[in-house]
């Protein structure tokens, strides 16, 4: 089995490229400086050329706000990028896992958490342009992996923790939202869930999340608890930043699909974070 990771050099690659370096499981991982997902004869030759077993496409464009301003370089990627690999996939017979956003939805949902069968209707283009890589996948590839993650955090500084552990440094209280929840879902689940996924041949659409929900303001909490910080945080709504960005009020997705076709218990999020920051390698990479 030969893997190839799109995108290696992100929080979420960056896992894939150590668990199949520590595995000495061949793989091979490129990143933007390497390939452009935007151009189909990049993806194409790219393929061709390694032909691999599977393809984990770890790229995106991720920043909210920005896809608003710069939508050409947010469809680029998390649009066409989708297509271009799906149709490279498709034609020199590679498996695809790919992965979309709890962003695919509007936050209206009430009666319980977002599953698989809920509508989508993004309210950004961040989410909009996802969905459409979601839908490019489905029409150019039969055979997919498709998860949709939510507040991802891992190694790195493109998360909500780096963030707010730099906010902590440069204030004496931090004001954060209280009515925009979803699940923080840890790089080491989604790796773990994917091989998982992988080795007993699933196929399909998967929301992959820890298990719970929180608010932007009980995640900070628990941020302070685990780095034992002193640090007054004071909950507010999210409207109040008045971000380029239209943020879902509740966009926390359901695994139990996923839990149930591998037959296994999620951690909580919560028990993710702490697992994440008590970390050795954590507070030397993070730091």
């Amino acid at each position: 089995m030969k893997y190839l990771i799109i995108g290696n050099h992100g929080q979420l690659g960056t896992q894939f490229e150590k668990y199949f370096s520590n595995s000495n499981i061949v793989h091979k991982g490129v990143d933007i400086d390497e390939i452009d997902v935007g151009d189909s004869e990049d993806v194409m030759k790219l393929i061709s050329s390694l032909k691999p077993d599977c393809v984990i496409n770890c790229s995106a464009f991720t920043l909210v706000d920005d896809a608003e301003k710069d939508t050409i370089s947010a469809y680029r990627t998390n649009a066409d990028g989708v297509r271009n690999l799906a149709q490279a996939c498709e034609k020199y017979r590679s498996f695809l896992v790919h992965y979309s956003t709890d962003y695919v939805f509007d936050g209206e949902k009430t009666d319980g958490l977002y599953t698989e069968l809920d509508p989508t209707n993004p309210i950004n283009h961040y989410g909009k342009s996802k969905l459409q890589g979601e839908l490019f996948l489905k029409d150019n590839l039969e055979n997919y992996l498709l998860f949709r993650l939510s507040w991802v955090f891992g190694n790195g500084k493109n998360n909500f923790i780096y963030k707010f552990l730099q906010w902590c440094e440069n204030n004496p209280y931090l004001k954060i939202s209280c009515d925009e929840t979803s699940v923080p879902t840890y790089t080491k689940t989604v790796l773990e869930v994917t091989i998982k996924a992988l080795e007993q041949q699933l196929t399909g659409l998967y929301h992959l999340t820890n298990s719970g929900y929180a608010s932007r303001y009980e995640w900070a909490k628990a941020i302070v608890k685990a780095k034992k910080i002193d640090k007054f945080i004071y909950p507010i709504s999210k409207n109040i930043f008045n971000l380029p960005a239209r943020r879902p009020t509740f966009s926390a997705m359901s695994n139990k699909k996923i839990s149930r076709e591998l037959n296994i218990k999620i951690p909580d999020w919560e028990e993710a974070i702490f697992e994440f920051i008590c970390n050795d390698r954590f507070n030397t990479i993070n730091s």
